[in-house]
């Protein structure tokens, strides 16, 4: 009898939810790098190179990596891919908030910057917790 061990089911209705929010979420963005890659492209810090490409391709790994969070056999796998981009992905977002990028259509404002800021620690726990990587703060012990 392990104190640690966690039960497999506990919580997955939220895993459920999470990934398909998650999946339409990476799914949006990646239709934004595809259909307006100018205002991701200002955003992007000068040390990114091809930034151009990278934004193609980064549009691309989200479809795909959002059609692979709600697959089974590829879950897992996606989860921590996605954490991953997400963290990749701040510097863009910290670059836009200190650099006074304006980009039509986004506030430009803290209110939109900070929450923003304070969330991607949020999608990375998500996108873990969704794939089943990770059970906290869900998980309930076995006794």
């Amino acid at each position: 009898m392990e104190d640690d061990v966690v039960e497999p089911e506990t919580g997955s209705l939220h895993r459920a939810v999470m990934r398909w929010a998650l999946a339409a979420f990476f799914a949006a963005a990646g239709v934004a790098h595809l259909a307006v890659p100018d205002k991701l492209l200002a955003m992007t810090p000068g040390w990114v190179p091809l930034a151009p490409t990278v934004i193609l391709l980064t549009g691309l790994f989200e479809f795909a990596a959002a059609l692979a969070l709600v697959t089974r056999p590829l879950r897992w796998w996606a989860g921590v891919a996605l954490a991953l981009y997400s963290l990749c992905v701040w510097p863009a977002n910290i670059n836009h908030a200190l650099g006074g990028i304006d980009i039509a259509g986004l506030p430009s404002s803290w209110w939109y910057h900070g929450p923003r800021l304070a969330a991607q620690p949020l999608i990375i726990w998500a996108a873990l917790y969704a794939a089943e990587v990770v059970d906290w703060p869900f998980g309930r012990r076995q006794s």
